[in-house]
């Protein structure tokens, strides 16, 4: 039996074919007109509808660049199912070069919003009820805030197999299982019985070649694992064991002043460790940045000004601290000698 089309906001879009949509949104202030992009690749062949989100947070371009690499793919000419890609959520913090919303709210708690809310609720409400409660699956795309940097991770709730297979397939070294935040996008879909995946990777308003690689990566792989793409002739995934964390914490500043760091990220560290020095700036003191527990670093701050009490280093815990590392460092030459990676 044919598929039957799909129709999003009053366009049409055939089985094999593709079209982007623009979700209507609230105008600018300059009152120019605005709307939400989705890239929507309708396959032939039955299988399930797959979001991939990115930019919540208007400030994290990394998935912006995923979600173009990824559109671009050859691959999808043969997608089985269909797939939601949407590269700018929050569109109004994209523009200002920030990660909230120009009322300063943090979009990714007002899902699953509601219309005649605040221009928070109204955004996340377009993109809930037009996307991502027409899927079984998705993906939500993430990076470091705030000056900080995060190691290519993935999270989610682990003790959900499906969630845990997802996580296997993306290839990331480490995964964090976490529960959902009440408004994100990742706890309102999960209500709903949504299977989601975070990805988290480098920093905002910059590119990572390897974060964005790994990504493009990774969500090709969950594709193929979903039965959506075909794994390619004569091509095999290089991988590297799943290592889940069994806690985290973060190692904060003891006091204010200017850090240095002593380790960088994916660095495996004891308890006790120095992991680097608070230095006055204005006299010879100096005070360590302790580590609270043995892990690995996943998180970093990078802007070498801090307060007392700044989460400066995420730590991860795992039962074999030396396997996670040498995951770590296997995973990057694996990612970035590879000539394709989709």
């Amino acid at each position: 039996m044919a598929r039957l089309p799909i129709e999003l906001v009053g366009q049409t879009i055939a089985p094999g074919t593709q079209a982007t949509v623009v979700l209507p949104v609230p105008d600018t202030y300059l009152r120019q007109g605005s709307g939400m992009p989705v890239h929507v690749f309708h396959g032939r062949r039955d299988g399930p509808s797959l979001f991939v989100s990115a930019a919540i947070h208007g400030d994290e371009l990394n998935g912006i660049e995923i979600v173009r690499r990824l559109i671009g793919l050859k691959r999808l000419s043969k997608l089985a199912g269909t797939l939601y890609a949407i590269p700018v959520v929050n569109i109004y913090g994209f523009i200002a070069n920030t990660r909230y919303l120009p009322d300063r709210r943090d979009l990714n708690r007002f899902f699953p919003g509601k219309t005649g809310g605040s221009l928070a609720s109204e955004l996340a409400q377009v993109l809930f009820e037009n996307v991502v409660t027409k899927c079984q699956y998705g993906i939500d795309l993430h990076t470091g805030s705030n000056h900080r940097d995060n190691l290519p991770q993935v999270r989610g709730n682990m003790t959900d197999e499906i969630v845990l297979s997802m996580a296997d397939a993306f290839g990331a070294p480490l995964a964090l299982n976490t529960e959902g935040i009440e408004g994100s996008l990742r706890y309102s879909a999960e209500t709903c019985g949504i299977k989601v995946l975070l990805y988290e990777a480098g920093g905002a308003l910059s590119f990572d070649e390897f974060s964005i690689r790994a990504g493009v990566r990774g969500i090709t792989a969950v594709m193929e694992k979903l039965g959506m793409l075909s794994a390619r002739k004569g091509v095999r995934r290089r991988k590297v064991a799943l290592q889940v964390a069994h806690d985290r914490t973060w190692s904060r500043a003891p006091a204010s002043g200017l850090f240095r760091t002593k380790v960088k990220l994916g660095e495996r560290v004891r308890k006790g460790e120095i992991l680097g020095t608070i230095h006055d700036p204005f006299s010879k003191a100096s005070f360590d940045l302790i580590s609270p527990k043995s892990g690995v670093i996943i998180g970093a701050q990078s802007l070498p000004s801090v307060y007392k009490g700044d989460a400066i280093m995420h730590i991860a815990c795992f039962e074999t601290l030396s396997q996670a590392e040498a995951q770590v460092d296997k995973y990057s030459e694996i990612v970035m000698g590879e000539e394709t990676f989709a």
